[in-house]
C-alpha cells in the first residue's frame, strides 16, 4: 500500500510529464494503444485467473466475453479512428465575421485518473483507458481493494509495459481511495455505487477536477403489452434472464427488476426456469455461474431476501433444487413476488442474482413507475409495436437503451455510455471518451479584412447604422 506521499510523488511525475509533452503526437498515442491491447490479449488467461481468484469462482469464458472482449474492442476502435478524431474539425462562421475561419482541436487534459470498481476490474481499468491514452492523456489508476489478486496483476503488468510518467497502477483500501480522488487531476473518472460517487465528487471538488461519474441504479426490464401470448415473450425472458445472470447479477448495467403485463408472472417464472436449466444444469457445481465477490456482499443479498420473504414477499427458486452456499458464496437465482415498495430490495441497486417482478395494467403505468423513481442508468424494452417503442424511448430518460435484448448497448463503442442524475455524469466510449479527456479548444482565425474592423470607438452614425442592421 503507497504511502499517501508515495501516491502524490507518482501523480505529480505524471503531471510534469503531461505538462512537458502537452499533445503527443498520433504515433506515440498509438504506440501506447498497441502496448494496452497487447498486454491483455498476451495475458489473457493470467487475467482469467487472477479474477476467478478474486470472486471465488468466475468463469474464464465469461472473463473473456465481458472484460478481455470489450477492452480489446475498445482499444481497437480508437487505434481504427485516431486519426480523425484529431483532425481539427471546421465550423461555420457568421456573415459578421468572414472571411475568418473557425474549428475545434481536441487538446489533451494532462494528468488523469480512473477508479475501477470490483465487477469487472479488467473492462473498467481498459475502456477509460483507452480513451485517455487515444486523446494523448498521461494516466493513474486506482484499482480496487475488493479484487486484490487482479489489481496487483494489473499493477505488474501496466509496470512492465507502460513508463512509470505515462501509465501507473494504484492498489491500497478505502483511505487510499479517497488520497487519490482529493489529488487534482485534470480529470477524475470514477465507476461505482451512487453513495461513493458523491464522496469522490466532493473530494474533486476542492480541486475543481471535472469528473465522470459511472454509477448505477435500479435499471428495469419492461416487458410490451403486445408480447401476450406472443413466441417473443419467451425470447424475452431469456434474455433478461441471461443479462441478470453475467458475472450473478454483478453487473451495473444488468437488469434490476421486470415489469410485466399483470397475469403474466406464472408464465415468467416458467419461462425463466426453462432458459436457467438449459444455461446452468447442476448450477451448484457449475463452472459457468460466477460466485458473489465478497461475504459483505453475500450477507447484504441475503439480507434482502429474508427481509422480504418476512414481509410477505414470495421467493421462487428459479433453479428449483439448486441451494444457496454461505461458504462458496454461491446464490442461485431468485425471483421476487409481491415485493413491497418499502423493502431495501426494491429500493437499493441489487447487484446480484435477485429478480423482482413487478405486474402492470398497462403500459402508462409502467412507464410512471420508471419516472417516479430515480433515473436509471439502463433501460430494456420488449416490444414488437413501433409505436410503443418511440413511447417509451420519449416519455422515460435514462442513460442507455437496448431494446429487445439487454446489456448490448454498452459493447457497441460509436455510442456514449454513462448515466444521468442518480445513475452518473459525463460519458465515455469511442469518441465519446475521447472528448471527455481533452480540451475541446474553440479556435478562430481572423482574416485581415473583416467587418468587425468598423466596430469600433469612436460610436457614431456609421456605427448606429451598421448595429441597427445586425438587428433586424
Amino acid at each position: 500500500m503507497p504511502h499517501p506521499e508515495s501516491l502524490a510523488n507518482r501523480f505529480a511525475r505524471l503531471q510534469a510529464a503531461a505538462r512537458s509533452d502537452p499533445n503527443p503526437p498520433r504515433a506515440l498515442r498509438e504506440r501506447r494503444l498497441r502496448t494496452l491491447g497487447r498486454l491483455l490479449l498476451d495475458h489473457e488467461r493470467a487475467i482469467a485467473d487472477a479474477v476467478r481468484q478474486d470472486f471465488g469462482h468466475r468463469s474464464p469464458a465469461e472473463t473473456r466475453l465481458l472484460e478481455i472482449f470489450p477492452s480489446h474492442e475498445a482499444v481497437r476502435h480508437a487505434r481504427r479512428h485516431l486519426r480523425r478524431w484529431m483532425q481539427p474539425q471546421a465550423r461555420p462562421v457568421s456573415l459578421w465575421f468572414q472571411p475568418g475561419r473557425a474549428e475545434v482541436r481536441h487538446q489533451p487534459l494532462g494528468a488523469v485518473g480512473i477508479i475501477v470498481p470490483w465487477n469487472y476490474p479488467v473492462f473498467l481499468a481498459a475502456a477509460p483507458l483507452a480513451a485517455a491514452l487515444a486523446a494523448g492523456n498521461r494516466a493513474l489508476v486506482k484499482m480496487s481493494e475488493v479484487t486484490p489478486a487482479t489489481a496487483a496483476l494489473f499493477a505488474e503488468l501496466v509496470g512492465r509495459h507502460f513508463a512509470d510518467d505515462e501509465l501507473s497502477v494504484v492498489e491500497g483500501d478505502v483511505t487510499v481511495a479517497r488520497e487519490f480522488a482529493a489529488l487534482p487531476f485534470d480529470h477524475l473518472l470514477f465507476t461505482g455505487s451512487t453513495p461513493v460517487g458523491r464522496q469522490v465528487m466532493q473530494a474533486a471538488a476542492a480541486n475543481l477536477t471535472p469528473v465522470t461519474l459511472e454509477l448505477g441504479g435500479k435499471s428495469p426490464a419492461i416487458i410490451g403489452p403486445t408480447l401476450v401470448g406472443s413466441p417473443a415473450f419467451a425470447h424475452a425472458v431469456e434474455r433478461i434472464i441471461i443479462g441478470k445472470c453475467l458475472n450473478a447479477g454483478q453487473t451495473c448495467i444488468a437488469p434490476d427488476h421486470v415489469l410485466l403485463p399483470a397475469g403474466l408472472e406464472d408464465s415468467f417464472v416458467q419461462h425463466a426456469r426453462a432458459v436457467l436449466a438449459r444455461c446452468y444444469p447442476k448450477i451448484d457445481d457449475n463452472a459457468d455461474y460466477s460466485a458473489i465477490v465478497d461475504q459483505r456482499q453475500y450477507a447484504r443479498l441475503a439480507g434482502y431476501v429474508d427481509e422480504a420473504r418476512a414481509a410477505g414477499a414470495t421467493i421462487v427458486d428459479l433453479l428449483p433444487g439448486a441451494s444457496a452456499d454461505p461458504a462458496r458464496r454461491h446464490l442461485p437465482p431468485l425471483a421476487l413476488l409481491g415485493a413491497d415498495d418499502g423493502l431495501r430490495v426494491m429500493q437499493e441497486e441489487i447487484f446480484g442474482p435477485l429478480l423482482p417482478i413487478i405486474p402492470y395494467r398497462d403500459l402508462g403505468q409502467a412507464i410512471r413507475h420508471v419516472n417516479e423513481r430515480p433515473r436509471p442508468l439502463a433501460l430494456y424494452y420488449f416490444d414488437s409495436d413501433r409505436g410503443n417503442i418511440e413511447r417509451v424511448l420519449d416519455e422515460t430518460v435514462s442513460g442507455g437503451v437496448t431494446i429487445n435484448d439487454t446489456i448490448l448497448h454498452i459493447a457497441q463503442e460509436e455510442l456514449p455510455f454513462g448515466g444521468v442524475g442518480p445513475s452518473g455524469m459525463g460519458c465515455y466510449h469511442g469518441f465519446a471518451g475521447f472528448a471527455t479527456f481533452s480540451v475541446r479548444k474553440a479556435v478562430f482565425r481572423q482574416s485581415r479584412l473583416s467587418a468587425i474592423g468598423l466596430f469600433k470607438p469612436p460610436y457614431g452614425v456609421l456605427f448606429d447604422r451598421l448595429t441597427r442592421l445586425l438587428l433586424r
